[in-house]
């Protein structure tokens, strides 16, 4: 007897229906019974073989739309929302990736299959931000917080000097993570004024042989980003910026940097992966003190393998990779992040106080959106009714307060619209 696609095969070659999922989040080889089955008036315990079923869900719709309908706009600051097709992609492949035999969180490292996952993320990103040879692209783990440390292991001597530009939170973490390996010179912060703005690169006094010049080229929870880059001035020294959350965002210059660093899990990927992009002469000359897991020498021979390195988060960062080079590359990404962001920024301007935007309009990131209401006492408010509305983890950084919604690569323009339309009228109900 041949089992359809809405039953599954018992013993004796019995079929009972099959559980019909009502979403894509039940599982199609799920019984919602007891593995039991009525034979001639009795219950009798069967062994039960699953017989895999590719039907869609009901009604003939097709998984992306009914994901579409099932899935919130999360405005979280990272993790992140993902591409939906690309969710659609890796669910597809979870369980035999390419007709493997093994899910990609199943294959070892350095076979056949996963090297060309790997290899693949590496060239789909240095197209996408056009990486100069000279410089290696490596996947690594920890998180950019690691990296606060790794840069100044591999990069100088505990009596040289590093500067640092700190319009942020994340900046400030940097620079007490480096007094730890070396001397730090904090040319300019914005603490006093609340981290809202980006100086002026001419007033910066910068230590003339500064051994390299850091940033933080968007500050997560502050909303501040560099428009353009500061040039470092020992002739020796070289620009090193944590891109955690405008990573792949819009073209940038690496030729302008000796290290790119950022968390994945912002712009292109789950938690898990750090990438670091960081010019070959560099490389080399961690101190001895250095732990071997954040020696880039030993990343860069290994070609990110000289552990088991995070598969399923390199995967996933390949397929976000691919995306975007899909939508034209990252010129037509920062078009579609710009409007996004003029949609937001120009109805919290035309509230008229209502909303407020504390950064200066010039440096205001497109990534990351950081807004108050007039009425302080609303903010709690405004955040459970817009839950109701299936807009999610708008509340503002535990250590600034007020609301902030990240509108990062794959937070589609009708998320923004939403959140705007509700913003208004909220307004006309509160105002």
């Amino acid at each position: 007897m041949a089992a359809s696609t809405n039953s599954f095969l018992v013993g004796n070659n019995t079929q009972i229906p099959a559980f019909k999922p009502k979403s894509t989040s039940q599982s199609l080889l799920h019984l919602n019974k007891p593995n039991t089955v009525n034979f001639a008036g009795k219950t009798k315990p069967v062994a039960v073989r699953c017989v895999a079923s590719t039907t869609q869900v009901e009604d003939g719709v097709k998984s992306g739309s009914v994901g579409s309908q099932e899935r919130v706009f999360n405005f979280a600051a990272g993790p992140a929302t993902l591409p939906e097709n690309v969710l659609l992609k890796a669910q597809a492949d979870l369980y035999n990736w390419r007709g493997s035999g093994m899910s990609v969180m199943e294959m070892s490292h350095r076979g056949k299959e996963f090297l060309s996952i790997i290899q693949k993320a590496e060239s789909d990103l240095r197209q996408l931000l056009e990486i100069p040879q000279e410089y290696s692209v490596l996947f690594l783990q920890g998180g950019a917080t690691t990296q606060f440390a790794a840069l100044p292991l591999n990069l100088c001597k505990s009596d040289d000097t590093v500067d640092f530009v700190v319009t942020g939170s994340w900046g400030d973490k940097a620079v007490k993570e480096a007094k730890k390996y070396c001397k730090t010179n904090v040319i300019w912060s914005g603490k006093s004024e609340k981290y809202t703005k980006v100086p002026s690169f001419e007033e910066l006094e910068q230590t003339l042989d500064a051994k390299y010049l850091h940033i933080c080229a968007n500050e997560t929870i502050h909303g501040v980003e560099f428009k353009d880059y500061p040039v470092p001035k020992n002739p020796d020294g070289f620009l090193v910026a944590d891109m955690s959350s405008n990573f792949c965002s819009k073209p940038v210059d690496v030729s302008k940097f000796g290290v790119i660093y950022g968390g994945a899990q912002k712009n292109v990927g789950p938690s898990g992966v750090t990438i670091v992009i960081i010019r070959k002469d560099l490389i080399g000359n961690a101190r001895d003190i250095t732990p071997v897991m954040l020696d880039y020498k030993i990343h860069d021979e290994n070609s990110s393998l000289y552990n088991t390195p995070p598969c399923f988060g390199i995967y996933m960062c390949g397929l976000v990779f691919e995306d975007l080079l899909e939508q034209g590359g990252l010129k037509e990404v920062e078009k579609k992040n710009q409007r996004k962001a003029d949609l937001l920024y120009n109805a919290i301007e035309e509230s008229k106080g209502f909303f407020r935007c504390p950064v200066e309009k010039s440096v205001r990131s497109l990534m990351n959106v950081p807004f108050t209401l007039e009425k302080s006492e609303l903010e709690a408010e405004f955040i459970k009714e817009a839950a109701k509305e299936k807009m999610v983890q708008l509340k503002g950084h535990r250590s600034v307060g007020g609301m902030r919604a990240s509108i990062y690569n794959a937070m589609p323009l009708a998320g923004v619209e939403k959140l705007v339309a509700f913003m208004k009228d909220f307004q006309a109900k509160h105002a």
